[in-house]
């Protein structure tokens, strides 16, 4: 990997001065603390109901369904209403959602439809929530930070990542599942307040009628890049057959026996190499073999997972999803600087749905299909085969999309879809 310093802690430290970035940095950290409690308390809980992994792929393919359906919508929706309050409206979503999971646990409800139906109103507010979040982050900083932006703004979420799985699995084993729902929606609720109090710049909106057309125009201009079709896609299929996270509830119960206190910090590894890997791009971003640093990132990612799959040792794991975690982070800051700095301003949010159905697909679908080839062959065998697949696939799309291979540098930012 290659890298040089482009801005420099100079820039890092303008980026953090900004106001408006920062309440949106912490109302995004205490909402995606509390998601990633939420996951650990609920994948937990479907396991100890039911023993079947299949159950933990159907967590993921509810809130998959209602993504799918509603992320493009949402998408337009970002480009012709306030991104602000959009993000505001599906905070309150997930804070209902989390009151609603307290509710069925202190009920003693003993089936998991109702946490699948409770997770699938998740799913549709994060669709909405997510085109809106990566169409407004670019409209808060000037375009000479923005690359430190994505970086600081991911080492923020990574941070969220890291605590939120080790703290979500602490409070389980020490007070059960209604007390990590209970913290849950209290972060969800501190979220809303700042960015309640974000004031963001105008934003240029979409113009002429919402139709069929206009929602299709984020696909049609991924279609027409290659290299973000490449990039984008390659990470939804290397993700899709790579993910083992959905089944890290099997491993922690049954296979490295560590209980929900050890799921926490299985789950937090990922988001520690993230963390780490973040915070050196916020210092020196990827500025040169920006194709070929992604398709090692890629093929690193898929052999972590394998190395993972065969570990019986506590702490060979964690050290192999640390660095699945740090080459996640390197696809994330490439596909997001690609997405951010080729999209005009008015065409952010649809092209950010895209985007975010690809991820939405590798993340929800994924965890469906671990659960789902876990049921077939076996939890291990089924995240060994994902691992050797992505690690495939790293090598198909450096065929099939040659100039995202070659490419060298980032593109120069389009248009006026950055402030100045």
């Amino acid at each position: 990997m290659s890298l040089v310093t482009s801005s420099g802690s100079s820039s890092l430290k303008d980026v953090l001065s900004n106001t408006a970035f920062t309440r949106f940095l912490a109302g995004r950290f205490t909402g995606s603390l509390a998601v990633q409690m939420q996951t650990v308390a609920v994948g937990l809980q479907v396991y100890e109901l039911t023993r079947n992994p299949l159950d933990l792929g159907l967590v993921g393919l509810s809130q998959f369904i209602p993504f799918l359906i509603f992320v493009l919508p949402a998408g337009q929706l970002a480009d012709r209403w306030n991104r602000k309050h959009i993000l505001l409206g599906c905070y309150v979503v997930q804070c209902l959602c989390a009151l609603a999971l307290l509710l069925v646990t202190v009920s003693g409800v003993s089936a998991v439809w109702p946490t699948f139906l409770v997770m699938a109103c998740f799913g549709t507010a994060r669709a909405c929530f997510m085109p809106a979040s990566q169409a407004l982050t670019p409209n808060l900083v000037p375009r000479t930070l923005f690359r430190n932006a994505i970086a600081v703004n991911s080492a923020t979420w990574q941070i969220a990542t890291i605590s939120g799985p080790a703290i979500g699995g602490a409070v389980y084993a020490l007070a059960g599942p209604a007390a990590v729902y209970g913290v849950a929606a209290i972060l969800l609720l501190v979220g809303i307040l700042s960015l309640f109090g974000m004031r963001a710049p105008p934003q240029i909106a979409a113009v002429g009628e919402a139709s069929w057309r206009s929602l299709m125009e984020g696909a049609k201009f991924v279609w027409r890049r290659p290299i973000l079709l490449g990039a984008t896609s390659l990470d939804l299929f290397a993700v899709l057959f790579g993910g083992a996270t959905a089944l890290l509830p099997a491993y922690a119960t049954d296979i490295l026996q560590v209980g929900p206190q050890g799921l926490g910090w299985l789950r937090a590894a990922p988001g520690v190499g993230a963390g780490l890997m973040a915070a050196v791009l916020a210092l020196r971003p990827i500025g040169r073999h920006v194709g070929a640093t992604l398709f090692s990132a890629i093929a690193m990612f898929g052999c972590a997972t394998v190395a993972f799959a065969i570990s019986r040792s506590v702490w060979a794991s964690l050290g192999a999803l640390v660095l699945l975690g740090a080459a996640d982070m390197i696809s994330v800051f490439v596909r997001q600087l690609l997405v951010q700095l080729d999209t005009p301003d008015d065409m952010r949010g649809r092209v950010g749905a895209i985007n975010s159905m690809f991820i939405g697909a590798s993340n929800e679908l994924g965890e469906f299909e671990s659960g789902l080839t876990a049921a077939w062959w076996g939890v291990v065998p089924s995240v060994i085969i994902g691992g050797l697949a992505t690690i495939a696939i790293a090598g198909i799309w450096s065929r099939v999309f040659p100039a995202l291979r070659r490419m060298d540098r980032f593109p120069a930012p389009t248009g006026a879809n950055l402030p100045r």
